[in-house]
């Protein structure tokens, strides 16, 4: 087994997320003492993986079942929630038993909102087996589901008991799934370390390529930005630059594009799409330069990553985004740069500003 690195999320309820690679032997431990029965929530196209992952609980003395969902976001429903609700209490689970995410950010986001609203909270440890889930909704305590009205509109912050971040399951995740986790790994460069940026633009071949020592670095420096930032703010209360809600850097009109496109986007394209979008709105409101927004462009595109959109029309996008949850009232809110690496707060921009980014990202500018 390669070195493992830990990193400690400092927040109400301390936790260490591990990166490594071979980290399975670790679960059982991970896991804690007093606890006898795991549930393991994965998608179908895990089954495999859950399988083994029980198989190892079981041989270090512990019960454990098997609870498949569907795969990606269609797992995130309040259906598929009373679902494992269901299983769990057919099980017997009490407060002392335990669960387990296996999969990616939408599985990783429905087992910890299970594992908060059972019982009022019981552990979750999770075991993202994605790029995205590693550096982003493993890690920080967010879990929630999706309804028709928009993403992550039902959920809680529920802290997991650990995260278990094996660097072996990036060496067979599809390319276009590792792709977009980097969009999630360069927003953490945008907004705090720009060292990020510098690495991808470097070599943008090996940033990608599981084999190179690179892309632990870049997933270690974001998994300690969203650490850092987490630890001062877990529950996005505060205003301070620095909060928590700078990691919704991209985010406002990424989720509308999501929405818009039925969730058959990914994630991590819809964001870098929000990230330029940000960017130029940055620019329109007199604060990041033109190079800044450049630079947006180019480290997206060397990663193979969208810096456009030509779908949905900016009214529908912007009725998505008045529904979304860093909306206040009838009033947007963007994260925009004062310069690369300096988030600041954007309430209510005006809409010409609005249009104005938008037709930059759509080709109508």
């Amino acid at each position: 087994m390669t070195p493992v690195t830990r990193i400690t999320v400092s927040a109400e309820r301390p936790y260490d997320v591990l990166v490594g690679r071979g980290l399975l032997g670790e679960l059982a431990g991970v896991l804690g003492e007093g606890v006898r029965r795991v549930a393991i929530i994965h998608p179908a196209a895990l089954a495999a993986s859950a399988e083994a992952v029980r198989d190892d609980l079981m041989d270090a003395g512990l019960t454990a079942i098997l609870l498949e969902t569907p795969d990606a976001e269609d797992a995130k429903t309040a259906e598929v929630a009373a679902f494992c609700w269901s299983v769990l209490g057919q099980a017997g689970f009490t407060r002392s038993d335990a669960i387990v995410g296996l999969g990616g950010g939408a599985t990783t986001d429905l087992a910890g909102f299970v594992a908060a609203t059972w019982l009022r909270g019981v552990r979750v440890v999770h075991l993202p087996t994605t790029l995205l889930g590693m550096v982003d909704a493993a890690v920080g305590g967010k879990a929630g589901i999706n309804t028709a009205e928009g993403k992550n509109l039902v959920g809680a912050i529920h802290e997991p008991a650990g995260v278990l971040c094996d660097l072996n399951v990036l060496d067979t995740l599809p390319r276009n799934d590792l792709v977009a986790g980097m969009a999630e790994v360069v927003k953490a460069g945008f907004i705090r370390d720009t060292a990020i940026l510098d690495l991808v633009q470097a070599d943008p071949v090996a940033a990608t390529d599981p084999a190179a020592p690179a892309l632990r670095e870049l997933v270690e420096r974001a998994i300690r930005v969203k650490a850092d930032v987490v630890a001062g703010d877990l529950r996005e209360t505060t205003r301070a630059l620095g909060g928590r809600e700078i990691l919704n850097y991209g985010h406002t009109l990424g989720h509308a594009i999501e929405r818009a496109e039925r969730y058959r986007w990914r994630h991590g394209a819809a964001v870098a799409v929000g990230m330029v979008f940000a960017a130029e709105l940055s620019f329109l409101a007199g604060r990041l330069g033109e190079a800044g927004v450049e630079r947006h462009r180019s480290v997206l595109a060397a990663l193979g990553l969208p810096t456009t959109y030509r779908g949905a029309p900016w009214p529908q996008l912007q009725e998505a985004m008045l529904v979304d949850k860093k909306a206040r009232g009838s009033t947007l809110r963007f994260i925009i740069l004062e310069r690369i690496g300096a988030p600041i707060f954007l309430d209510g921009p005006d809409p010409v500003l609005l249009l104005g980014a938008f037709d930059a990202i759509s080709g109508e500018g």
